[in-house]
């Protein structure tokens, strides 16, 4: 991975790597390497469909592994902050109301942890980009890539 991009981490979101990892290296590994001992008892490995598909997902899970040892070595973790005078900033959930006065909600989150069914938006995406240091209250216009323009009241902002 030579991304020299520097990554940012919810305390959650770390915990989440850390748990996924300890999985990977542990059970799942445990599991491709048995389902590789019984592909192998099936015979001619060169036409063993079950022994490429074993040694495949081996390859991919190694270098999942590798992928999130290198984020937890190079990630930074949001600073929790307390929630007096509080910006938006990276682990903070933000409520906004369009000038229509639709409400809406977003965690502010790192790239790694962007999820849209949970409503977790990177601080790299365009709503997110616009949102970061603005306190509650501030009038907040964001562009789409499309170019389409939208204005947004923060309305809350919590930790």
């Amino acid at each position: 991975m030579a991304d020299t991009k520097n990554i940012v981490l919810t305390p959650e979101g770390r915990q989440k790597l850390v748990e996924e990892l300890e999985y990977r290296e542990g059970a799942k590994h445990d599991e491709i390497v048995e389902r590789i001992k019984e592909a192998r008892g099936f015979g001619d490995l060169s036409e063993n469909s079950e022994y490429d598909a074993a040694k495949e997902e081996q390859s991919h899970n190694e270098s999942r592994i590798n992928e999130i040892r290198q984020i937890l070595a190079t990630a930074t973790i949001a600073a929790a902050g307390s929630s007096r005078n509080l910006s938006v900033s990276i682990g903070t959930t933000v409520e906004l109301e369009d000038e229509r006065g639709k409400k809406t909600t977003f965690t502010i989150v790192g790239t790694t942890e962007t999820n849209s069914l949970d409503h977790k938006i990177s601080n790299e995406s365009p709503v997110g980009a616009a949102l970061i240091g603005h306190k509650q209250g501030d009038q907040v216009e964001v562009v789409a890539p499309s170019g389409k323009s939208r204005a947004y009241t923060i309305t809350g902002i919590t930790r």
